[in-house]
């Protein structure tokens, strides 16, 4: 088994680690609302790379071949929900800021959970990768045990990498320099949220 899990585990902790919609969303939540909302954000995040992973492994690739505008539609939803982001994330630049509590219980963990589950399932980037080039290193007659033991070591990396992004983006010093330049760290965030969304809908 471990022969089969390295490759699962190599290919897809470098896609975890690849900048990303989910990257750039986790520096956010970790600067604006602390590492319990950003933790909750990676979760959901994990989750819906299992999600893709799964659906890979029962046939995605092969869907999307049998019926091309599924894919194009869902890359117009994907790219549609990013957009909006990267439109709230610009347009509340200038807003004031407001730190959530690092300790203590965080209100915002269930929408920061939602909102990572969202902002996953709506990146056509991971059902590309796992419908492409993941399938391609998962035996395609594994066992229970084995398919079990992928998708752990998929949300594991998913998880892991992102709180750790998140461990380092709320500290204070980080949050205080967030502090002093808000407006145009927001709007660089943004932008380059837009410019991902813009490219999903256009290749």
């Amino acid at each position: 088994m471990l022969s089969v899990l390295l490759p699962v585990f190599a290919v897809h902790l470098v896609a975890a680690m690849s900048p990303g919609p989910a990257v750039l969303m986790t520096v956010r939540v970790a600067m604006v609302r602390g590492m319990q909302a950003a933790s909750a954000l990676s979760i959901g995040i994990a989750l819906g790379a299992v999600v893709w992973a799964t659906a890979a492994i029962l046939g995605l690739a092969a869907l999307f071949e049998i019926a091309p505008k599924l894919l194009i539609a869902f890359k117009a939803v994907g790219a549609s929900y990013l957009l909006w982001c990267a439109y709230k994330m610009w347009r509340g630049a200038r807003a004031p800021m407001e730190i959530a509590p690092i300790t203590g219980p965080a209100p915002s963990g269930l929408r920061s959970f939602l909102l990572g589950l969202g902002i996953q399932l709506s990146n056509p980037k991971p059902a590309v990768f796992f419908g492409a080039v993941f399938v391609s290193v998962v035996p395609a007659h594994a066992d229970a045990t084995t398919f079990a033991a992928i998708l752990g070591i998929v949300f594991l990396n998913e998880a892991l990498w992102n709180i750790f992004i998140a461990r380092v983006f709320s500290l204070e010093r980080t949050r205080a320099g967030y502090i002093r330049l808000k407006t145009p760290i927001d709007r660089m965030l943004g932008g380059m949220l837009a410019a991902l969304g813009f490219k999903i809908a256009l290749t």
